[in-house]
C-alpha cells in the first residue's frame, strides 16, 4: 500500500469497542490526526497526542455532550480536511457526515480524497433502537427533556443521517448484522471487517489458570436494559446456578433486587481480573443483541464457550465448536439452553483458534488489504 496522507474522524473518544477500532487505525497510520468531538485524557494519551477536538471538548455540561447530536453535526460538517488523500471515519453516529468531495491539492498534485467509513451501526437512536432511547434517553433527571427533544428532532435528524451515510465512497461494516442494517436504513452496500479483539490478553490468562477448576457462569458489560443482563440473572436465579455479573450501569440496582443467592456482582474488576473470571467460568452468557459483541469473543479467547441469543453479531462467531444459541429472548428459553449446555463438549484449542480470527493483527491485515483494494 502506497504512502498516503490520512485523516481519521471519530464520533467521540471515551472508551469502548469503537475506540479500539480507532486505536488500531492509529497503529496503522501513526501520523494521521484523529478528529473527534471530544476525548478524555486516557484516550488522548493512547493516541499519542494526535487527537484534535472541537468546542464540545470544554463544554460545561460534560455528561450532556454525547446527547447533543445537532452540535456534533455542526462541528463535524465544518471540519477542514483539505489536503488529505484518504479520510477514514469510524462512526456509529455523526462522523460519517464529513464533507470532502472537492478536489484538493496535496503534495503538488490535485487529488480527490477517498472517504472510507467504518460503520459500527446505523445510528441507534434514530433507527433500530429509537423506541429504547425514547423509553430511557439516559439523561437521568433530564429524561423528560430528552424524550421531548428526540420526538421533536428525530424526523429531520433521520433525514440528515441518511444523507450523511451517502457521503462515504466505501462503507465497511463491523458484522453481517450491521451490513444488513446499512442496506436496510441507508440503502448502501458494504464489506464486512470484524472489529479488533485483544485475544492475546485472554489466552495468556488461560495459560496461567490451567489448573483452575471451572465453575459457574459469567456475564460482563455495561448494565443497560438492551443488554438483557436481567435474563441471565433471572435464569441463573431460578436454576440455582452460580453467575458472576461483571460491570455496572443504570440497570445495576434493578438487577441486584431480582438476584438470588447464587448471583455475585463485581463492579470494579481490573482488566486482569476480568480475564481471570472469564477463564474460570464454565460458560459466558450473552443474552442481548449487539452489532458485533466483543466480550463473547474475549471469552472464547479465554477458552470459555458462549451461550448467546440467536441474533446480531453473535451469528458471526457462535458455532457448534464455540457455544450454543437460545432462540427466544426470554428467561425460559435461556434456562432451557443452560440445561442443555455441557462444558465438556468444548475444546479450549478450538475456542481459541476461533477467537484468533478476530485478533488485532487480523483486523490490521484486513483493513490494509481493503484500503489497498480501493486505492490502487
Amino acid at each position: 500500500m502506497k504512502a498516503l496522507k490520512v485523516a481519521i474522524v471519530h464520533d467521540w473518544l471515551v472508551g469502548g469497542g469503537a475506540e479500539r477500532v480507532v486505536y488500531e487505525l492509529h497503529q496503522i497510520f501513526p501520523e494521521a490526526p484523529i478528529y473527534t468531538s471530544y476525548c478524555n485524557d486516557e484516550w488522548r494519551a493512547k493516541m499519542d497526542g494526535k487527537v484534535i477536538t472541537g468546542f464540545l471538548q470544554n463544554w460545561p455540561f460534560s455528561k450532556l455532550r454525547k446527547l447533543l447530536p445537532p452540535l456534533r453535526i455542526w462541528w463535524i460538517t465544518r471540519l477542514n480536511l483539505t489536503g488529505y488523500e484518504l479520510i477514514i471515519s469510524s462512526s456509529g453516529a455523526e462522523a460519517k457526515g464529513i464533507k470532502n468531495r472537492k478536489w484538493q491539492k496535496a503534495d503538488g498534485k490535485w487529488v480527490q480524497p477517498v472517504h472510507i467509513n467504518y460503520c459500527h451501526a446505523p445510528t441507534h437512536y434514530y433507527w433500530s433502537r429509537y423506541e429504547e432511547y425514547l423509553a430511557n434517553p439516559g439523561w437521568g433527571v433530564f429524561n423528560s427533556l430528552g424524550r421531548f427533544g428526540l420526538r421533536l428532532l428525530v424526523g429531520p435528524l433521520r433525514k440528515w443521517d441518511y444523507k450523511a451515510a451517502q457521503r462515504p465512497d466505501h462503507i465497511i461494516a463491523n458484522s453481517t448484522h450491521t451490513q444488513t442494517a446499512v442496506k436496510t436504513y441507508y440503502g448502501r452496500d458494504s464489506v464486512v471487517i470484524h472489529p479488533p479483539v485483544d485475544t492475546l490478553r485472554f489466552q495468556l490468562t488461560t495459560h496461567d489458570s490451567q489448573l483452575t477448576t471451572r465453575t459457574g457462569f459469567v456475564i460482563a458489560g455495561r448494565q443497560t436494559p438492551y443488554k438483557r443482563v436481567d435474563l441471565a440473572v433471572a435464569a441463573c436465579t431460578l436454576l440455582g446456578v452460580p453467575l458472576t455479573v461483571i460491570g455496572n450501569g443504570p440497570d445495576h440496582q434493578n438487577l441486584k433486587s431480582m438476584a438470588g443467592p447464587t448471583i455475585t456482582f463485581v463492579t470494579n474488576a481490573t482488566d486482569v481480573q476480568v480475564a481471570q473470571y472469564f477463564a474460570q467460568a464454565l460458560g459466558f452468557i450473552f443474552p442481548g443483541i449487539d452489532d458485533f459483541g466483543i466480550t463473547p469473543v474475549e471469552a472464547m479467547a479465554a477458552g470459555t464457550p458462549v451461550i448467546a441469543y440467536k441474533a446480531g453479531g453473535a451469528l458471526d462467531y457462535i458455532t457448534p465448536k464455540t457455544g450454543l444459541f437460545f432462540e427466544h429472548q426470554t428467561t425460559d428459553s435461556l434456562q432451557n439452553a443452560l440445561k442443555r449446555f455441557n462444558s465438556s463438549s468444548y475444546n479450549t484449542d478450538d475456542l481459541q483458534a476461533a477467537a484468533k480470527k478476530f485478533s488485532n493483527d487480523v483486523f490490521r491485515k484486513n483493513i490494509r488489504q481493503e484500503i489497498g483494494r480501493i486505492i490502487q
